[in-house]
This record gives C-alpha cells, sequence and structure tokens, in this order.
C-alpha cells in the first residue's frame, strides 16, 4: 500500500460523513425535533465526544453538506470538549492545598485511585522546596482541606483517623 492508498483509506468526504485526521463526523436525525445533528467520534472510540445541532440546507428538509471549514471546526470544538473532560477529571483525582505550620509552607496533596477491586488515595506532604516530608495511603473519601491537611502534619504525619 503505498503512502497516498493508505491517506485514501482512512480519509472520507461524503456530505453526510467526513473522516479526517483522527476523527469522524457524522450528520444525522435529531431525535429530539424534526432537524438534523452531527456526531464528532475520535478514531477508537465508541462514543462520540461531541453531538450538536447541524443546519438545514437550503431545501429545508435535508442537512446541510459537510465540508472542509465545518469539519475543521467541528474537530476543535470535539477536542475542547474531550480536554476539559479530562481536566474535570484530573482536577476531580488529584487536589492540593498548602498550609503553613510552625512558620513552614507545606504542600499537601491527595491523589484518589479510582480502582475497582482497591480504591484508594495517597496523601502526601512536601516542603517549599519540593521535598518529600511524608506519603501515606488513605481511603478514596478522606477529603482533603486545609483543616485536614494542617491536622495531619500537626499529628506527626500518622495515618489519619
Amino acid at each position: 500500500m503505498t503512502i497516498n492508498d493508505h491517506d485514501t483509506a482512512e480519509s472520507l468526504h461524503e456530505p453526510g460523513l467526513w473522516r479526517d485526521g483522527g476523527w469522524t463526523a457524522r450528520v444525522i436525525k435529531n431525535e429530539d425535533d424534526e432537524g438534523w445533528a452531527v456526531a464528532m467520534t475520535r478514531d477508537d472510540e465508541a462514543e462520540p465526544a461531541l453531538v450538536g445541532p447541524w443546519t438545514m440546507g437550503r431545501d429545508k428538509k435535508n442537512p446541510k453538506p459537510l465540508d472542509t471549514a465545518a469539519f475543521n471546526t467541528l474537530v476543535k470544538t470535539a477536542a475542547e470538549v474531550l480536554r476539559r473532560h479530562e481536566q474535570q477529571l484530573h482536577a476531580q483525582h488529584h487536589r492540593n492545598v498548602t498550609v503553613t505550620v510552625a512558620g513552614q509552607r507545606i504542600l499537601v496533596t491527595l491523589e484518589i485511585v479510582p480502582d475497582e477491586d482497591d480504591p484508594h488515595a495517597l496523601l502526601a506532604a512536601q516542603d517549599a522546596y519540593g521535598e518529600p516530608l511524608a506519603r501515606l495511603r488513605v481511603g478514596p473519601t478522606f477529603r482533603l482541606s486545609a483543616a485536614s491537611g494542617t491536622a495531619w502534619i500537626e499529628d506527626g504525619y500518622r495515618q489519619p483517623g
């Protein structure tokens, strides 16, 4: 297979279906009303990253055909949706708070490990220079706050009760 054959096999540019650059745009009937929608799916993903309304064509019955500009905008929007989702997941699983104990600024972090068989979290502390002070395993429901971080440090980094 030559490079051009490979590109042709991956790329597809039809009025209601575009596949290019790792993404597929598919115009679909909008289940909520009489209009049309477009679903953007990243290659190797089962579910669309983005489903949004799609413009009617001039005949007011059929969807407007996909084109390069629309496809590129849809890719950019879908990629942004995925990026925000990943940031939200990261924020849910990684928390931190900086506290001052005995005049020392300490960064306390909590990393939740959502393992189906063994869910847990890792509680850690480091000084202002990034040097580790303590790290231990806690339950996945441990709530990190300035108060809980300070209490842990003041208790000599022992397992929270």
